[in-house]
């Protein structure tokens, strides 16, 4: 079976509607394209000037105006969209980092909340994600016509124990939005990492430019087969990449390489 993904690349702006109108476009994009699954990045209607500014526009989880307009783009395209991140109350005052999947027909399957936030000092740079959001705790694992997707968001790139509390599932999601400095450093190799280790293809979607609070996030959007090759990758600024993705070829790595069934159960020291 073959089925063809995109994910999208956006270098969104601290205006909801600007952000919204310019993915609808990619979206059209990718579904004149062939795409069946489509994925977007964090923070896709958002990007604040300030960390808090995701709590203004914070929804009840099951309605608002981003969850319909999600529902309403998985309809209108007859794809599987996943909606990168966006901010869901979680009942203290802040938010949930949430990854929300439709189906074709706009029905909401699956609702991760980012697990791993981001509270680092980089050298000038500093990020306190635990300020406006609270951390999901479960991991989340959603059928598709294509098989099991494990959906993750960002930060928890680091964290390979989530990755393999999927399972063996044949799809991985990764919904970001990388700073320059680590995106340059750390994000492709990361992204291989976490195919070759799962035997998964992974699904990558950054943001990618020079935002309106000053932030450069990355880029490098991109798509990658079970073995570590590189299907398609972005650069810079806005835009789709699309793969088709072999999934007889899983297979096949899978049964040349059965690493997944060779992990043998150890006490952590």
């Amino acid at each position: 079976m073959i089925v063809t993904v995109a994910v999208v690349q956006m270098v969104a702006t601290a205006e909801v509607a600007e952000n919204l109108a310019a993915a609808a476009l990619l979206l059209d994009r990718a579904a004149a394209q062939g795409a069946r699954l489509v994925l977007l990045p964090e923070n896709f209607a958002l990007m604040g000037r300030e960390e808090t500014d995701k709590l203004a526009i914070m929804e009840a989880d099951g309605e608002g105006p981003i969850q319909d307009w999600l529902a309403a783009q998985a309809r209108r395209l007859g794809l599987w969209l996943v909606g990168g991140s966006m901010p869901l109350a979680a009942g203290d005052g802040r938010c949930h980092a949430a990854c929300l999947v439709y189906d074709e027909q706009g029905k909401r399957r699956a609702r991760y909340d980012k697990i791993h936030l981001f509270d680092v000092d980089l050298g000038g740079e500093s990020y306190r994600e635990s300020r406006s959001i609270a951390p999901g705790k479960e991991p989340v694992l959603v059928a598709t016509p294509w098989g099991r997707m494990g959906l993750s968001i960002c930060y928890d790139l680091r964290f390979p124990e989530l990755y393999r509390a999927y399972g063996g599932a044949e799809l991985l999601v990764v919904p970001s939005a990388f700073t320059q400095r680590t995106g340059l450093a750390h994000w492709d190799v990361l992204l291989r990492a976490r195919a070759i280790e799962n035997l998964a293809f992974v699904l990558a979607a950054d943001q990618g430019g020079q935002h309106d609070n000053g932030r450069q996030t990355f880029g490098g959007s991109q798509i990658i087969d079970p073995w570590g090759t590189v299907l398609g990758r972005l650069d810079k600024g806005p835009g789709v990449c699309m793969a088709h993705l072999d999934l007889d070829f899983l297979g096949q790595c899978r049964a040349a390489l059965p690493a997944l069934e060779h992990r043998r159960p150890y006490q952590a020291i």
